[in-house]
């Protein structure tokens, strides 16, 4: 205190004015000292220091790494520990809603997940599959399906779109980005959020499927899935799982998980284990069609955002083959042209209903839409035929 006085009036240490002046105050002080050390503790004085007391240290947070073996996915329950002093909560970007999952929730819940990894070496797809997208789609002989658009609903537009389901009356929908990634359920007509996680920074979600009362979601480099319990998904995942390729897209036909890595492969789960079972290739009259995005199962068969454009595959999931084309060109543009829009991602199918709903990346819109055609070609011929 002293020097920092001296220091900032100028004065040095031991000059003939600050000593004359401070030996009587000094000389009080030690007085005073001297009177108080022989009184004691009195009522509402500070207990002392056991300086041989040790303090217990906080039980350490249970963590656990997935395996990053290639393989059978294996389910690995995640407990999530209380808390008193969680650590900080994952960051979120503006305009995504908190939702009613609590700040101490998402910490806990990220404490004990897997940490995330997204480099190339985890993923083998990474270099290869940004490569080939988006492809060349030549429908050639196979029917290509044009809309009506039935209703027009209200969207996110903050919602990277990754993953859209129909259940209960209700919307569910993941999202991505590795500082935004979500899931949500939404109300159909007002696009309301109705119940929200925020998923831990580090890891970019990715499709989500619902059954039997969980929520699966995958992650794109991660190689890590989370399970939720359909009806409290907003405290956190129950269980993860882990896969060998990247996650894109994912659905179920009933009988096992049918999941899209971005390449031109389907591959089957096993409903409880999610275990792979089997895989098969897409192709169309052409070839391979990779970049196969979002999934829906719809009437026996699946369809498939192929990513960065208009179309949706119609795919025979037992053969692989394309038997059609959706052709979504001009939908967004249909309603109003939006420049912070991204690419067509998100099909969703209400059973009971039978109606058919699409929405994109960044879309402030989603779409209820019923199928038309074939649609009629229209033939150039040669100049010089």
């Amino acid at each position: 205190m002293f020097r920092n006085l001296s220091r900032a009036t100028g004065e040095r240490h031991g000059s003939p004015r600050l000593l004359g002046l401070g030996l009587p105050w000094l000389l009080l002080l030690i007085a005073s000292l001297a009177a108080l050390s022989c009184t004691g503790a009195g009522a509402g004085s500070a207990t002392p220091l056991d300086n041989g007391a040790v303090p217990a240290a906080s039980p350490a947070p249970a963590t656990r790494v997935a395996s990053a073996t290639a393989g059978p996915a294996v389910v690995e329950t995640v407990g999530i520990p209380a808390s008193s002093t969680p650590a900080s909560p994952p960051t979120r970007t503006a305009g995504v809603p908190p939702g009613p999952t609590s700040e101490a929730t998402r910490a806990e819940t990220a404490s004990v997940l897997p940490s995330p990894t997204a480099s190339p070496a985890a993923s083998p797809t990474v270099d290869t599959v940004a490569a080939a997208c988006p492809p060349l789609v030549l429908p050639g002989d196979l029917p290509v399906y044009g809309y009506n658009v039935l209703a027009v609903y209200p969207h996110d537009a903050g919602a990277f779109t990754q993953g859209l389901v129909y259940t209960r009356s209700l919307l569910y929908e993941g999202t991505g980005l590795t500082v935004a990634s979500s899931v949500r359920k939404v109300d159909l007509e007002t696009g309301e959020i109705l119940q929200f996680y925020s998923v831990p920074t580090g890891y970019f979600g990715e499709g989500i499927a619902i059954h039997d009362d969980r929520i699966l979601q995958l992650t794109w480099l991660n190689r890590v899935g989370f399970v939720y319990d359909l009806d409290t998904f907003d405290q956190g995942p129950i269980s993860t799982f882990s896969y060998p390729t990247e996650g894109w897209g994912l659905t179920h036909d009933g009988t096992r998980f049918i999941m899209s890595d971005g390449t031109a492969t389907l591959h089957f789960w096993d409903l409880q284990t999610l275990a792979e079972t089997g895989q098969v290739e897409v192709r169309d009259e052409h070839g391979p069609v990779p970049c196969l995005n979002e999934l829906e199962y719809i009437q026996g068969e699946v369809y498939a955002n192929v990513w960065q454009t208009d179309y949706i595959a119609v795919i025979d999931p037992a053969t692989g083959r394309v038997t059609a084309w959706i052709d979504l060109a001009g939908l967004l543009e249909s309603q109003e042209m939006v420049p912070t829009a991204d690419v067509l991602n998100g099909i969703a199918y209400d059973v009971e209903g039978d109606r058919l709903f699409v929405t994109g990346k960044y879309w402030p819109w989603l779409f209820e839409l019923e199928l038309v055609g074939p649609l009629q070609r229209t033939l150039v011929p040669l100049v010089g035929g």
